[in-house]
């Protein structure tokens, strides 16, 4: 049994953007270390979940200037907050991040989940997500998470060229479908930046825990998908870290495993 245990997130500069998660998204750091010679890791927490920013002493690429969300190189982390209109006006006051969304945060149609959202990017470049649920849905998860702006990490969402051959690859590893809609409309396309989207959303269950989660994002069309590809030490190389929830830490390496699109995962 496995659960998305962190996101590992390539960085140009660990230290920067660590203050910058603290500062604006609250997140908690520990010390930084090295758990393989020319890499430094600095490892934070937000509530029951974690990301490390990874950084190589012989860098890759800068996040490209911008990946739409049909590109196969896009990966949000979604961050659940309990007041948007508190975390976007935190957030706002912290320089050096990009907004996604072209209108401040968006109320979703009940049809695509009825949830409030915001997309931006950090100061590298990785694209995340505000997520507010409305009253009534907040997923037993989040209820009495406490009275933070925010809260922790409900899911990471990727986008793929093909939802069939995605969950085939997923199902493969003992995920499980918890929903599926189709999300389209003015306010999908202010929140996602993308003219007339159609998306596909797919939420996947890891079978150990049900957050932090995966999302499946196929946006339709004929999108030039084909080309985009990132290296290991490139700031977009973001990894989805899964540990075993039973077996506890282990001295053994990971599993490395690709999805469809690329997507990296890190397994027992």
């Amino acid at each position: 049994m496995i659960r998305l245990d962190r996101v590992r997130l390539v960085s140009a500069d660990p230290e920067a953007l660590a203050r910058f998660f603290t500062a604006a998204l609250g997140f908690s750091r520990e010390a930084a270390t090295s758990p393989a010679p020319g890499e430094t890791v600095v490892p934070l927490r937000l509530g029951a979940q974690g990301i490390d920013l990874v950084g190589h002493a012989a860098p890759g690429r800068p996040y490209p200037a911008e990946v739409p969300g049909w590109s196969p190189l896009f990966q949000h982390v979604a961050i659940v907050v309990s007041d948007m209109a508190a975390a976007h006006a935190r957030l706002r006051a912290i320089p050096g991040w990009r907004p996604i969304s072209t209108a401040g945060p968006e109320r979703l149609p009940a049809a695509s989940g009825g949830v409030t959202a915001f997309k931006f990017r950090d100061p590298e470049g990785h694209p995340l997500e505000f997520l507010e649920f409305p009253p009534g849905g907040v997923p037993d998860a989040w209820r009495g998470a406490g009275a933070d702006l925010c809260l922790g990490l409900d899911h990471s969402a990727i986008s793929v060229a093909d939802t069939q051959a995605s969950l085939a690859f997923y199902r493969g590893l003992g995920f499980t479908v918890l929903s599926r809609s189709i999300n389209a409309g003015p306010e999908q396309a202010r929140l996602d930046g993308v003219p007339d989207p159609q998306v596909a959303v797919t939420g996947l269950r890891p079978p150990g825990a049900p957050t932090p989660h995966l999302e499946l994002l196929c946006y339709a069309g004929a999108f030039p998908r084909a080309g985009l590809t990132c290296g290991d030490r490139d700031v977009a190389a973001t990894v989805l870290v899964f540990s075993g929830v039973e077996e506890g830490p282990s001295d053994l390496p990971p599993r490395t495993l690709r999805d469809p699109d690329g997507h990296r995962l890190w397994l027992p």
